[in-house]
């Protein structure tokens, strides 16, 4: 060979895109494209960060013991069962990494978000694609399509870009129906927003069994995705094998503070729950009114999808959209042709898009 030639398949993997951040000739954009919040960061955690600006020359804590600690002291936790990560993009990579290889198998689902495909292909195991039932994880579906070979199942839940979540009697008996040594990983990255008496973020069930673990984030409900934090409740056991692998200082001093600083608030993050929650509400009624379907959404965002007409189409309505500075999210990559995810952003936003739809759709504002 010429030059270096990458391991078979890696070429065969389609690199995750973000959701896209400008909109060339408008002066005012609202990113309303990668499910962020529109309050910000906690001033606490704000201030935590600047702290640490003075200390700039030294390693961070490789064990992020701080933060392990305020998560602990937050959820009721033990420290020893959480592990923290640059987001929990790099715990997911960590749990294929370690529990994949090549003739395994990881179950996703037809909708779930794409990081999870990335990684188990980069792991060198083969993807099983399962279909959901009317835009939610189908728990049956995923346990008919367990093989020998079946290693790892992914469920995001709440869902991404569905905002559709599964009741926690669901995962116990997905769990009881799976065999013991497949890892059942619950990303609950939206779990904060959920408000409903039937779901669960994964903690009781990660508590109650040793092949169930659960990731969580910092970059929706906190505020903090331009540090890049994320943390897994899992058994010790799993812990200990991830471990072994992550890189030693994965988290960077700034992150581990702003994000011990942020968990600690939890009076700003209710307010920014309380706020998303109204958004979700009223843009749901303002778009069905005017004649779109919205998915029922626990996360902090909506899936709108769009009439098969002519001029109608998501397409249509993504470039009026982006004319005026609004940019969303095609989410063909997902499996919705004819559908754009909106994340709840500020007021003026909100009322922005819904005051656009409706003009797109023929309606008097």
């Amino acid at each position: 060979m010429s030059k270096p030639v990458p391991r078979p398949g890696i070429l065969d993997i389609a690199a995750y895109v973000p959701g896209k951040e400008h909109a060339p000739g408008v002066a005012r954009v609202y990113k309303l494209s990668s499910n962020e919040t529109p309050l910000g960061a906690s001033p606490k955690a704000i201030e935590a960060f600047k702290t640490v600006a003075d200390n700039l020359g030294r390693y961070p804590d490789g064990q992020a013991i701080e933060l392990r600690e305020a998560i602990a002291a937050v959820h009721g936790l033990n420290p020893a069962n959480i592990l923290c990560g640059n987001g929990s993009d790099e715990l997911l990579g960590l749990l294929c990494h370690v529990y994949l290889g090549a003739g395994d198998e990881g179950i996703i689902t037809e909708h779930g978000f794409l990081v999870y495909k990335i990684q188990i292909l980069g792991a060198g195991a083969t993807p099983v694609v399962v279909k959901e039932k009317d835009y939610t994880v189908d728990v049956d579906a995923i346990l008919a399509a367990v093989t020998e070979k079946t290693k790892i199942v992914f469920i995001a839940n709440p869902g991404n870009p569905t905002g559709t979540y599964v009741s926690v009697s669901e995962i116990r008996r997905l769990q009881a129906g799976l065999p013991k040594h497949v890892v059942l990983v619950l990303d609950a990255a939206y779990a904060e927003y959920v408000r409903r008496n039937d779901y669960e973020a994964g903690i009781e069930v990660v508590s109650s069994y040793a092949n169930v673990v659960m990731t969580r984030t910092f970059s929706k409900a906190y505020g903090l995705a331009a540090l890049r934090v994320g943390w897994m409740y899992a058994p010790a056991e799993i812990v200990d094998a991830l471990n072994r692998v992550r890189a030693p200082f994965n988290l960077n001093a700034p992150a581990i503070a702003a994000a011990a600083a942020a968990i600690r608030d939890q009076a700003f993050i209710q307010q920014a729950v309380s706020f998303n929650q109204m958004w979700v509400e009223t843009l749901t009624q303002a778009l069905e009114a005017i004649g779109l379907k919205v998915t029922p959404s626990v996360a902090n965002f909506v899936l709108i999808h769009f009439p098969e007409i002519d001029g109608k189409r998501a397409a249509d309505a993504d470039d009026l959209l982006m004319s005026r500075g609004y940019i969303l999210r095609a989410v063909r990559g997902y499996g919705f042709a004819n559908a754009l995810r909106m994340s709840i952003g500020p007021e003026e936003a909100n009322r922005g898009v819904i005051a656009a739809l409706t003009e797109f759709m023929g309606h008097q504002a």
